[in-house]
């Protein structure tokens, strides 16, 4: 909202520094401090209300050294996390930006329905908290508006260079560009394509996988698009969801992720970086930059009280956001292919419980007695039986969380 209020200012009056809220760089910048700030200032605030309230985690006894001293520590942190993502995002972000406008929707979507299971675990005294088919439900549905949005949006457009050998249909004018010595037209186009490393033309597109049936196969295109943007979202959510299991492991580790995003959203809408790269140009996507900025500034502020031993939990209010941001916002620049390197923590964590409970059940149906691969799922608790200490596990996994997140960058060089 400052972002349009200065932008008003400055285009009918001459006041000076009012230009600095045109570059995305000082507004990210300022984004990510006014999140630390809320975070971290109201943090406190927010625990001791909490604690006034009696908002404190159920703990179940797993048998983990430690655990059954988080007994009460207070819960639905998430609160404050979605509070520092929306409001500087609100006053420096261009609201009119439809990537921006679905990242709001996204935080909030997963927000209330993570919001709505800590409330039925906390205040009904139901440790199961909302039944698994409501969260997917929830997750589905995200996936839905996002997909959708995506796919018949008119501003979300990707750059395309026009190939002289292929007859042009699209409305969109031709735009004539440079590079060195070359000329070639581009043009802004719906398309169904991604960032795909070591395929060709580091691009990939879904309308492809139908090209079995044959005839106009572009036609189905949407079907294949929502089906993966709803896996995506409902895969990233529930990753992000187990992953919080041990003070701090989430919450770290989505702040990296958070921060390779904002770079790739903001090389992503740079002509100059998207064609070094080699990655689609996405026209107004670094605006996400601002966004990117806030969600970090979150993770690190709450980081604050959640770092061992934790003075608050994000609960599923938390989790279930964050997850839903990170799926969201890859979908939106076309890195969503990249996840399984970047989010490769969240992955195992989430692969590491499919694995315990599908074992589990075929070993017990085998064998008469159910056998385990890990000494307790997810991961993070395996490493707890085997004797390490929690803030050595998290230390250790961030470690692996930033190697990620460098290789996911470098990933998008090779050719």
């Amino acid at each position: 909202m400052l972002y349009l209020l200065f932008e008003y200012l400055h285009k009918h009056y001459d006041i000076p520094g009012l230009r600095l809220f045109q570059y995305i760089t000082f507004r990210a910048s300022i984004s990510i401090i006014l999140s630390l700030v809320i975070t971290t200032v109201y943090g406190r605030r927010l625990i001791d209300y909490l604690h006034k309230k009696q908002v404190g985690e159920i703990v179940r006894n797993l048998g983990l050294e430690g655990q059954m001293q988080k007994q009460g520590t207070p819960t639905m942190g998430g609160i404050i996390i979605l509070l520092g993502i929306l409001i500087p995002t609100l006053l420096f972000a261009n609201i009119s930006n439809i990537y921006v406008i679905l990242m709001i929707i996204t935080t909030v979507w997963m927000g209330a329905v993570g919001f709505l299971d800590d409330y039925i675990k906390v205040f009904k005294k139901n440790k199961e908290g909302l039944a698994g088919k409501f969260k997917v439900v929830g997750q589905v549905g995200l996936g839905l508006i996002v997909g959708t949005t995506m796919y018949f949006h008119p501003n979300i457009v990707v750059r395309e260079t026009v190939q002289d050998d292929v007859k042009n249909t699209s409305p969109a004018p031709m735009v004539l560009r440079q590079k060195g010595e070359t000329f070639y037209y581009t043009q802004d186009v719906k398309s169904t394509k991604t960032n795909m490393p070591f395929y060709k033309n580091n691009e990939f597109d879904y309308a492809k996988v139908l090209k079995f049936l044959g005839g106009d196969y572009q036609k189905f295109a949407f079907i294949i698009f929502l089906l993966i943007t709803v896996f995506i979202i409902t895969a990233v959510s529930n990753g992000a969801n187990i992953t919080d299991g041990i003070d701090g492991l989430a919450t770290g580790t989505s702040a990296v992720i958070g921060i390779t995003l904002g770079i790739l959203a903001y090389v992503s809408g740079n002509t100059v970086m998207a064609d070094y790269l080699n990655i689609m140009y996405i026209p107004n996507s670094a605006e996400l930059m601002i966004f990117a900025g806030a969600f970090v500034g979150s993770c690190v502020g709450f980081l604050w009280y959640n770092s061992y031993p934790a003075q608050i939990f994000m609960g599923d209010t938390g989790s279930l956001a964050i997850g839903g941001i990170i799926a969201s916002f890859a979908l939106m620049i076309r890195k969503e292919l990249l996840i399984p390197i970047l989010c490769g923590v969240f992955l195992v964590e989430l692969v590491s419980v499919i694995m315990q409970v599908s074992y589990f059940k075929y070993s017990k149906k085998r064998f008469g007695e159910g056998r385990r691969i890990f000494l307790m799922s997810p991961l993070h608790h395996h490493y707890q039986k085997k004797g390490y200490h929690e803030a050595k596990i998290v230390t250790r996994f961030w470690i692996i969380g930033i190697m990620l997140a460098i290789i996911t960058i470098v990933t998008l060089k090779l050719r």
